[in-house]
């Protein structure tokens, strides 16, 4: 049965990468090496594997990664140290427009 990887890296600026392979060694030594110059982690190496989460079913692990890429690089952190209360902070909307929304200094 083969297998898929999504996969989250730190990069050397701190941001998270993203990504989807079937040969988790070959996609991190292709990020770390480089190979790709367009890619969004050849100007932030060295990158540093921080989540690998395996799948049976390809369409179960896009949708992981579509999921995991529209969040921000502190969640996707967050994630990776396991702060699961964190998590849910993050997944809070803070926009002024949004119904739960209520600053603090409001009554």
């Amino acid at each position: 049965m083969k297998s898929y990887y999504v996969y989250i890296l730190l990069c050397s600026d701190g941001l998270a990468y993203t990504d989807i392979t079937n040969d988790l060694a070959r996609g991190f030594k292709e990020h770390q090496m480089g190979l790709n110059k367009t890619c969004f982690t050849h100007k932030r190496r060295p990158v540093k594997l921080i989540v690998e989460q395996e799948f049976n079913d390809v369409i179960q692990a896009i949708y992981f990664e579509k999921k995991l890429k529209k969040w921000s690089s502190k969640k996707k952190l967050a994630l990776a140290k396991g702060q699961f209360d964190l998590l849910q902070i993050l997944a809070e909307c803070r926009n002024s427009t949004h119904s739960d929304y209520k600053p603090e200094n409001e009554n």
